[in-house]
């Protein structure tokens, strides 16, 4: 569609309305308002959503491993025999053995629930996530049967440090003479990181395998190993070569079943998101065609004299159409720039508002993560900008056509 330039002059009058048609000028800021904020918002609101999926697969991805092996009945026997045979699996990058157990953890008249890794040293300083985020001691001193690693939120929770020492309590009971017992043990704090994730800062506890094998009574055996893969999003197709090199004594647990709730939550949220936010640019579509039909009736004597001058329907319909869609053009342009340059910077606004709040906003004991993520994906501002442009230009077709139909006659017989 073709505008020439008296239509162009013609639409973007109509648009500065004079004094006694001031309200249609109201709704015409309104509706560009409306797609601003509907824009602006639904770009902010995806890109937080998909960066808070990046951020916690990344974190889970970093710390667990992408599929863990299990034994059915009984903790793995000759662990390093099962390793060996899953580290010959095409695509298998790492594979690590673990005593994993619950533990009820105690210190300074605290007491919470943990999750013990016990993990040979130099495996735990091959997962990047743990050892490049220590901020306190060093992974180094993590040797004998009496040293444990925490997080910052664990620590921050017990009010402990390098050097204190915390008590761990298992659920498994040892049989004594005077009855059953539950085990207990004291353990010095030689480290602590910080990864960023609430959850895993705060329950999370890695000692020496060794250390692990005594505490849960297991001997010289693993009830646990990870399996780190080249392609994490691919590991339904190698599961089943891992499970057949461990044994069929062995199960599995791959991250996509181990974390489904994490992530079917994650995507029914953004899909609702983009449902609701989408109504914003709805309701501000439906404000255009008010506004239009609004217009029209009041510009029905300017339609009639433009028609007997020899303007055509087409003339007139192509008017009205620009004088409508500029308005969710410029909305959609406006929107696309606010909605990119907050989630770009969104990390320093947040800054702002706790600074100026005196308040955290995004409290990582609800939200798992430390900080706000946002990751912007130009595919998702180009299907937001081409829905927003398209309900725009659909809004003014039918007050347009309208005005097209008037009929001159009928218009100027009152006037």
């Amino acid at each position: 569609m073709a505008f020439g330039p008296f239509e162009r002059l013609l639409a973007f009058r109509y648009l500065r309305a004079r004094r006694k048609e001031g309200f249609i000028s109201v709704i015409a800021v309104f509706s560009l308002l409306g797609i601003f904020l509907g824009v602006g918002t639904l770009i902010v609101v995806m890109s937080v959503m998909n960066g808070f999926r990046q951020e916690l697969l990344s974190q889970i991805l970093g710390v667990n491993g992408h599929l863990a092996v299990y034994g059915i009945s009984h903790p793995i026997e000759d662990f390093d025999a099962v390793v060996e045979r899953i580290l010959q699996v095409p695509g298998v990058e790492e594979a690590v053995p673990q005593a994993q157990g619950q533990v009820m953890v105690s210190a300074n008249d605290h007491a919470a629930g943990g999750l013990v890794h016990a993990i040979r040293l130099d495996d735990l300083k091959q997962r990047k996530r743990i050892a490049d985020h220590i901020v306190a001691g060093s992974l180094d001193d993590m040797t004998g049967d009496s040293t444990v690693v925490i997080g910052a939120r664990m620590a921050e929770q017990f009010n402990l440090g390098v050097g204190d020492t915390l008590t761990l309590i298992s659920p498994q009971f040892t049989v004594t003479t005077i009855g059953s017992m539950p085990r207990i043990k004291s353990y010095q704090v030689v480290a602590i990181f910080e990864i960023g994730m609430y959850e895993y800062d705060s329950t999370f506890l890695y000692m020496p395998l060794e250390a692990g094998q005594l505490f849960f009574k297991l001997k010289d055996q693993a009830n646990a190993i990870e399996v780190f893969v080249s392609q994490p999003d691919r590991i339904f197709q190698i599961r089943a070569k891992i499970r057949e090199a461990a044994g069929i004594e062995y199960r599995t647990l791959d991250w996509q079943e181990a974390n489904s709730g994490f992530f079917n939550a994650i995507n029914v949220e953004r899909n609702v998101m983009f449902l609701i936010l989408s109504l914003i640019i709805l309701v501000a579509a439906f404000n255009i065609t008010s506004g239009q039909y609004m217009l029209v009736k009041g510009k029905g004597r300017d339609i009639a004299i433009l028609r007997t001058m020899g303007a055509t329907r087409g003339m007139v319909l192509r008017i009205f159409f620009l004088s409508g869609a500029s308005i969710g053009i410029v909305g959609t342009i406006l929107g696309v720039i606010g909605g990119v340059l907050f989630a770009e910077n969104i990390a320093t606004i947040q800054g702002w508002v706790e600074e100026m709040a005196g308040t955290k906003v995004f409290d990582p004991t609800v939200y798992f993560l430390s900080k706000l993520p946002a990751k912007l994906d130009w595919a998702e501002v180009i299907q937001v900008v081409a829905m927003s442009l398209g309900l725009s230009f659909l809004a003014p077709l039918l007050p347009a056509w309208r005005a097209a139909r008037l009929d001159p006659v009928e218009a100027l017989r009152y006037e």
